[in-house]
């Protein structure tokens, strides 16, 4: 069982290893929040400088100067409270001591979720009943569009679609759910499409009792799908208990599309571009331009052309599209629809690739402020983060997009490495890797990288030569010839580091795992 320090705004969590301030993670890495765990636990008391460093270097002869630094990392985390500067008092040539607010400790829950804030929901996965499994991008698409809608609240803590749908085909006990994704309500039905008609059952679920809050049937046209969205959004918020201070906003939209068909086909390409293959990355951008030749005015096709461009880029795949076309496609659907927080993120990502960094920050911020909810703008800002050396923020930004989806996908334990790699958290940073349920090459290229700098040699090397044969098997398979200096591989990775020192830094590491010149 965790245990929880609370002191001030502070929580300190001893299993998550994380340091809170209310509910929002604070930048700090693990060996800061081992040294504040240390002086919290002994309150009042001196801890020699030997004892922090024994506990946060274990094993290591280190220079008193690297205590010096985390300590005032720690100082400057409570530097914007009255007197929080002081809270960590130093006792010369000693070691230091917590003297700050009381410290109460206090057993945290069974599991590593945190308690579920009083309005927090998870949509599960709506259940295709229309007799015909080639329908269930139909009913996930449903799903996803609802939870989009739902995020808009900022008064609603809305887990994200990626671990809402890890319940996907499975009939969970609620009270389970809830205590795993850390959300109070559960919202669960079922969708059944029938030539032109649709018919979507909702109820929503106290996940604390189990108990059932409410349940409707909505059947319609194909034709009043967003309308039916729409009606299902403002229902769920009208059951949820207690007042939310945007609960009476209206939260009816512009209608995406006129045409059936063209949402029809994004829902496919959806489906695809989640695969994150060539194949399906190319598969979901026809897809993407069918629906903007029926519907020109349709700004969420117009977006996810760009998106599949923009991933095309960052995965390094061969793609016959280009970043202009990309931009052309993004602003076409700004023109349309300003107020999107999916295509500001879009836009965002892609200033980025074009090394327009001011602007890209402000899209960014635009897209968070529009959907706060959306876990995968935050990873991906905190990727970004850690390209203009701000890997401090970056630490904060994916401890925040965890929160939002507690079943991340793959990559956010790669984002949440390389921030840790670019803190020197080499350690660390390889148990971020290793959560991952997968590898990809550049998981392998990391880990040789995190290795090489703990002088690890022999599993850099190992993991280095993974890299390699696989990005190798790549270009092999597109009619490229591989570089005879390996670490030309790690050269367009390297080069989105804005900072020179970062990019050496990420380079020398890879050339001690044995990446040649």
């Amino acid at each position: 069982m965790t245990t929880i320090h609370e002191f001030g705004p502070f929580r300190l969590d001893t299993r998550a290893e994380m340091l809170f301030r209310e509910s929002e993670p604070v930048a700090l890495g693990q060996r800061a929040v081992v040294l504040l765990r240390l002086l919290v636990e002994r309150a009042g008391s001196l801890v020699s400088k030997d004892a922090l460093m024994d506990a946060a270097w274990p094993g290591l002869a280190i220079e008193e100067s690297n205590l010096t630094v985390q300590i005032a990392a720690l100082r400057k985390a409570f530097a914007d409270i009255d007197g929080g500067a002081t809270w960590i008092e130093t006792l010369p040539r000693r070691g230091y001591r917590y003297v700050g607010p009381p410290v109460a400790t206090v057993p945290g829950p069974s599991s590593p979720f945190s308690p579920a804030p009083a309005l927090s929901l998870a949509v599960l996965p709506l259940s295709n009943l229309s007799g015909d499994p080639a329908q269930e991008y139909f009913s996930d698409g449903i799903t996803g569009d609802i939870i989009a809608e739902l995020s808009r609240f900022r008064s609603l803590f809305v887990v994200a679609r990626h671990s809402s749908f890890a319940y996907k085909g499975k009939t969970p006990e609620i009270k389970r759910v809830g205590r795993e994704l850390g959300v109070r309500y559960v919202a669960e039905g079922s969708v059944r499409k029938i030539g032109s008609h649709v018919r979507v059952t909702i109820q929503l679920l106290d996940a604390a009792s189990g108990y059932n809050l409410w349940t409707e049937r909505y059947d319609r046209d194909l034709d009043d799908i967003f309308a039916l969205q729409d009606e299902i959004v403002r229902a769920i918020v009208a059951a949820l208990p207690g007042r939310m201070e945007d609960a009476g906003r209206e939260v009816a939209r512009r209608k995406p599309t006129s045409s059936i068909t063209a949402y029809d086909l994004v829902l496919l390409g959806n489906e695809r571009w989640r695969q994150l293959t060539v194949n399906a990355m190319a598969q979901a951008r026809d897809y993407f331009r069918s629906a903007v030749a029926l519907d020109p005015q349709y700004a969420r096709a117009h977006v996810n052309i760009a998106w599949t461009i923009v991933c095309d880029v960052f995965l390094e795949a061969p793609t016959t599209a280009t970043l202009d076309e990309a931009r052309n496609e993004i602003e076409n659907a700004l023109d349309i629809e300003d107020g999107d927080a999916w295509s500001h993120g879009v836009f965002a990502q892609l200033l980025f690739l074009l090394k327009d960094d001011a602007k890209a920050e402000i899209h960014f911020s635009r897209a968070l402020a529009l959907n706060p909810n959306d876990a995968d703008v935050a990873a991906v800002f905190a990727n970004i983060l850690v390209y203009w050396g701000r890997w401090r923020e970056a630490l904060m930004w994916i401890g925040t997009a965890k929160r939002l989806n507690p079943f991340p996908p793959n990559l956010y334990h790669w984002y949440h490495a390389l921030a840790l790699y670019s803190g020197r958290e080499y350690e660390q940073a390889v148990k971020a890797v290793m959560e991952a349920r997968s590898f990809d090459r550049w998981s392998h290229g990391l880990l040789a990288a995190c290795y090489a700098q703990m002088d690890r040699l022999g599993e850099a090397r190992a993991e280095a030569d993974a890299f390699v044969s696989q990005r190798c098997r790549e270009l092999n398979a597109i009619g490229n010839t591989a570089p005879a200096r390996t670490l030309d591989l790690a050269q367009a990775r390297a080069e989105r580091y804005r900072n020179p020192s970062d990019r050496e830094h990420f380079l020398d590491g890879l050339r001690k795992a044995g990446f040649t010149g």
